[in-house]
């Protein structure tokens, strides 16, 4: 079992940037790929980012390419997102997950998720 608690979210002006946590429990968690999802107002939730289980692999969804940085440290027990460059449309609820294999986009593919963190972007 893995339990995943997200912190970072917060209000920022269009063009700041913050950065998401995600602190997992468990000894295990080092053996697990990561991900970063998001859910806007009245739309689904969508893939944002993925890091491998050794942090070597990272994937991200082309929306956030070259503004997001998704990291993690196995000594912590954390993953981040780093974002960078905020746009009104990245006003979201993020959320973070963990699958015991390899990296993935697919939501479906995911074991656990943490309750997610309001991210709510400014003009």
């Amino acid at each position: 079992q893995v339990q995943l608690i997200e912190s970072g979210g917060g209000l920022v002006q269009a063009g700041g940037s913050l950065r998401l946590s995600c602190a997992a429990s468990g000894r295990t968690f080092s053996s697990y790929a990561m991900g970063w999802f998001r859910q806007a107002p009245g739309k689904e939730r969508d893939f944002v980012a993925a890091i491998s289980w050794s942090g070597g692999g990272t994937y991200y969804a082309d929306s956030v390419k070259g503004r997001f940085t998704i990291s993690r440290d196995n000594a912590k027990n954390t993953v981040y997102l780093q974002m960078n460059s905020l746009k009104l449309e990245d006003t979201a609820v993020y959320y973070c997950a963990a699958r015991r294999y390899g990296i993935s986009n697919y939501q479906a593919e995911y074991e656990y998720w943490g309750q997610g963190t309001q991210v709510t972007v400014s003009s």
